[in-house]
């Protein structure tokens, strides 16, 4: 059983990482079984091959153990934003509600989805300040509605959408979920969602080439898999004539998936099953009330949530905009990394986040501060 204390061990990357929202570097967890699955893979001896090919099992129960969605309702994915396509060209008609505010990925699968097959079509929420919630979601559904997408963190505000709450306000229509920004650090009720997708390069740490679709009854039975390759089929798959999807996740797989990165992707929910998501959680909101601290001694604003219930790992800080530039130099200088955007800093924080790591914070902001 891995304890918490071994957990923030795997945190292998230099002081001053704070951009988690971005990428996370790889853990020791993931990097370990990486190196030993290409040594496995480099050498090939006899029956090796074969025997990797359980990986997708391994990765499919690793996903379920977290998600609580059953092992054969979910399908390995190479990233997020080919789950997102998946679910937004298998829906089959009606209005699909979601925010112009998403991520990029969000909105082009509605889009591209409504382009080519002309069975959708966007509906664009207005939400409060970029944020989708319960309530705005009910002024505007109506009953062409049949689905609606939503970031489970924004990546943005660092909003933590209230997807329970979503749920009680939508009914029986499809919900589906972009769990990147928070998936690995927020205990959240996966079970309310139809869809639910993810990458494993951010708040996992197992690297890109990494991510799930995982499917409700319903969604199973109200997507179709447009794109379904000749692995959506079964598991065996005649050369000589063209089978129809299977029913369920399995028919939304293109082709063989990469074995490596499914058990480099295995290790870290493996990992992160044996500490818990809620200790990961406390860990990281913990350390998200110290940036705040932080931000409120130097006076810095902060345009983000304060809310327990309404953030995840995400703190944006938002100066004056002509004051952006010299935070932005400020932590550049103290060796602090972060995603500095147009008008506004943004903080990842995560439960391997060091002291070490805040000290510079700190002294990145009171460079800052003595320069405003």
């Amino acid at each position: 059983m891995t304890t918490f204390e071994e957990f923030a061990r795997g945190f292998d990357e230099e002081p001053g990482y704070l951009d988690y929202g971005r990428v996370g570097p790889l853990s020791r967890a993931a990097k370990a079984e990486t190196l030993g699955q290409y040594e496995i893979l480099s050498r090939a001896r006899y029956g090796t091959i074969e025997r990797m090919r359980g990986e997708d099992e391994r990765l499919r129960s690793a996903v379920s153990a977290l998600t609580r969605f059953p092992a054969d309702h979910i399908v390995f994915q190479p990233n997020a934003s080919s789950g997102l396509l998946h679910a937004a060209f298998g829906l089959t008609g009606g209005d699909v509600l979601v925010s112009p505010a998403e991520f990029p990925s969000v909105t082009y699968a509605a889009e591209r989805a409504a382009q080519a097959l002309r069975v959708v079509t966007p509906v664009w929420l207005e939400t409060d300040h970029d944020r989708v919630t319960p309530a705005r979601i009910r002024e505007q559904l109506t009953d062409s509605t049949s689905a609606v997408m939503v970031s489970l963190v924004d990546s943005r505000t660092g909003y933590l959408a209230d997807i329970d709450g979503i749920r009680q306000v939508i009914g029986d229509r499809l919900l589906i979920v972009d769990a990147i920004q928070g998936f690995g650090v927020v205990d959240a009720p996966w079970e309310v969602a139809d869809v639910v997708v993810s990458g494993g390069q951010k708040w996992m740490r197992a690297g890109w080439g990494t991510g799930f679709l995982a499917l409700s009854e319903r969604a199973i039975d109200h997507l179709t898999p447009v794109f379904s390759g000749w692995t959506g089929s079964g598991p065996e798959q005649p050369w000589d004539e063209v089978l129809d999807p299977v029913r369920g996740a399995r028919a939304f797989s293109i082709s063989n998936p990469d074995l490596v990165a499914e058990a480099r992707f295995a290790a870290a929910l493996e990992e992160l099953a044996e500490v818990g998501v809620a200790a990961v959680a406390e860990a990281v909101s913990d350390a998200v009330e110290r940036v705040l601290q932080l931000a409120d001694e130097f006076a810095v604003p902060v345009s983000s949530s304060r809310s327990p219930n309404e953030r995840a790992g995400i703190v944006v800080l938002q100066p004056l905009p002509e004051q952006l530039t010299a935070l932005s130099a400020s932590l550049h200088n103290h060796g602090v990394t972060a995603s500095v955007r147009s008008t506004n800093v943004r903080v990842s924080v995560h439960a391997g986040t060091t002291d070490e790591t805040l000290e510079m914070l700190q002294a990145a902001l009171t460079s800052y501060a003595s320069v405003v």
